[in-house]
């Protein structure tokens, strides 16, 4: 198995680690790097404080840092000569940090992949897009596929579409709750309790996305299924694309794709 050196022991590092050990992963090839915490410490692992020792072994030097942070632990690593006693990839977890910036900031020609997952990697359920620096063999971004899988599923893009990724599964989950709690509230309207309608539409919300992924049937078909003609779910349907529906989520996600591209500039 790959050596990994994770620096960052928050929530996604956390994510990270619980799904690598999850499947298989030897704790003597993890090592956290940070300010540790309890969560963290529980499972085992080694922890140290030094980047330059932390990385010195690792095959893979995952970033799980906020994108700010990432300037500081770029320079950390070039001054610790990293990549020079072995091959090695960096692997960026930081939303918006382009694949240029880590390049730039480390020794010529080191590898870098550029990763976009989402919150649901924290129950081992994550969409992670990743995409290749310049200097990243076909192998080496296999290896990262490979890693993530862990904490859920993977798709490979250009990079150029890491902003289109972002709109659309990184910060998708938001979408799917927003219309979560709007369900609930109208089911408290029809006079349900709130802790029934609750229970009703996050089980509804669950078994779709069962049905759907297990089914292996689009989802347009799956919903014509529900759909009798002139019944409930028709009169349904009806009133949401009345309401724009459709219109309403192009928006969105244009302008999530938007805000993303204005951040990643800014950030780099």
């Amino acid at each position: 198995m790959a050596r990994i050196a994770v620096i960052g022991g928050g929530r996604i590092g956390e994510a990270l680690i619980a799904g690598l050990l999850e499947s298989g992963w030897a704790r003597e090839d993890l090592v956290v790097v940070g300010r540790v915490l309890a969560r963290i410490e529980r499972f085992g692992i080694r922890a140290m404080t030094s980047l330059a020792d932390a990385t010195e072994n690792a095959d893979l030097i995952v970033i799980a840092v906020k994108p700010r942070d990432v300037d500081g632990v770029l320079t950390e690593l070039a001054e610790s000569m990293v990549g020079t006693a072995r091959d090695q990839v960096l692997v960026s977890l930081a939303a918006g940090v382009s694949t240029a910036r880590m390049e730039a900031g480390l020794p010529a020609g080191f590898p870098v992949v550029r990763v976009m997952s989402n919150t649901p990697m924290l129950v081992g359920q994550g969409m992670s897009a990743i995409a290749a620096g310049r200097h990243c063999s076909e192998e080496q971004l296999r290896l990262v596929g490979d890693v993530m899988e862990a904490v859920g599923k993977v798709v490979t893009v250009a990079e150029s579409q890491m902003d289109a990724v972002t709109a659309v599964s990184g910060s998708g989950p938001a979408y799917f709750f927003l219309v979560i709690e709007a369900m609930i509230d109208a089911s408290v309207q029809l006079g349900l309790s709130r802790e029934v309608a609750t229970q009703l539409v996050q089980q509804t919300m669950l078994g779709s996305a069962a049905l759907l992924t297990e089914s292996r049937r689009p989802g347009v078909e799956l919903r014509a299924a529900v759909t009798s003609p002139a019944g409930t779910t028709a009169a349904a349907v009806g009133e949401l694309e009345r309401g724009g529906v459709r219109s309403a989520f192009g928006e969105a996600l244009i302008a999530a794709e938007r805000r993303s591209a204005e951040l990643g500039a800014m950030s780099n």
